[in-house]
């Protein structure tokens, strides 16, 4: 096991006993009449992943002192609005292979993936009800619905290659980041905590879910499809203009870019090698790796904000492993 993956995983046993009860609770609330739903629900749950955003916020829950049953419920909550999301996302963008099997729709229809991932939202806001607190409505029906005009944003702009940095962070702020936002506003809530504790808890969660899929970008055209569990190449297919074909088409010759700027306008991986290989040769892939360490840093100089003890340790090692990840 490497260092990153060491730090990594002491981080996720800090919080294994809470996970193994955010767990039981998923397991309960995916109980429905309806066989179908809990099988594609339970299919999608149970790939795996670091769940990093009910992780989240047990980190600033425990950072914060807060000790109770709310804790496990709201986990339950994120990793069920983002399982929804992932389920309408892998439709939408027509997806074969998430974590290394086939997605949800691949193996039971788009009908079903779309219907279950409804489900899931409908679960999740019955179960936020639980908490008794209109400001965890609020966050979470704010983030939800932030998450919604993100993807909406994002399908506009398909195949765009005039996409600039500041489009492409504000889509990424809506659509991922904002969940993680949501999670660790959460803890601070939870906790009866000020209002600065509040908001560096919030840009702490802003900053490491922009620095993931930033990395996760990169990913795209600097990782090994056997490590991501996903098709190399993916972002380009569906015309996606990320960080990394950005700022390849701003840094490179003008052959260059005009390369990378047709295969996002036409959504064609047939030069993915070619695109690859710009990609790295013109620094972009660098670039793109220091602007994930930039918003790493930033989350790192929020969670110093927290009092000082073994969750908010776990927060700072979260953000800086984070550049190191493969999958």
């Amino acid at each position: 096991m490497s260092a990153s993956e060491n730090s990594t995983a002491a981080v996720l046993a800090l919080v294994a006993p809470d996970m193994a009860e955010v767990d039981r609770v998923i397991a309960q609330r995916l109980d429905s009449g309806v066989p179908l739903v809990g099988e594609v629900a339970k299919y999608i749950i149970s790939a795996g992943g670091k769940r990093l955003r009910p992780v989240l916020l047990l980190l600033t829950c425990g950072a914060l002192g807060y000790t109770g049953a709310q804790r496990h419920n709201l986990a339950a909550v994120v990793e069920f609005i983002h399982t929804a999301t992932l389920l309408h996302d892998d439709v939408v963008d027509e997806s074969t292979l998430r974590r290394g099997r086939p997605t949800a729709n691949e193996s039971f229809g788009n009908p079903a993936s779309v219907l279950v991932g409804d489900f899931l939202y409908s679960r999740a806001f019955q179960m936020m009800v639980d908490a008794d607190s209109m400001r965890v409505m609020q966050t979470l029906a704010d983030a939800t619905n932030v998450i919604a005009e993100g993807e909406v944003l994002q399908l506009m702009n398909m195949h765009d290659a005039s996409l600039d940095e500041e489009g492409y962070l504000r889509v990424i702020r809506s659509k991922t980041a904002k969940l993680f936002e949501a999670s660790a506003r959460l803890g601070a809530i939870l906790a009866g905590s000020p209002a600065a504790i509040e908001t560096a808890c919030a840009d702490f969660g802003q900053a490491l879910g922009t620095a993931f899929q930033v990395i996760d970008d990169v990913l795209d055209y600097d990782g090994n499809a056997a490590e991501m569990g996903k098709n190399l190449g993916d972002d380009l297919r569906e015309g996606k203009a990320t960080l990394p074909l950005i700022l390849a088409m701003q840094k490179g010759t003008s052959e260059q870019s005009q390369t990378v700027r047709e295969a996002i306008e036409t959504g064609s991986v047939d030069r993915l090698s070619e695109i690859v290989a710009i990609v790295r040769e013109t620094g972009a892939l660098e670039a793109t790796r220091n602007a994930a360490a930039t918003e790493a840093q930033r989350a790192i100089d929020a969670a110093l904000q927290l009092p000082d003890n073994a969750h908010r340790q776990a927060m700072v090692v979260l953000a800086s492993q984070l550049l190191n990840r493969r999958t």
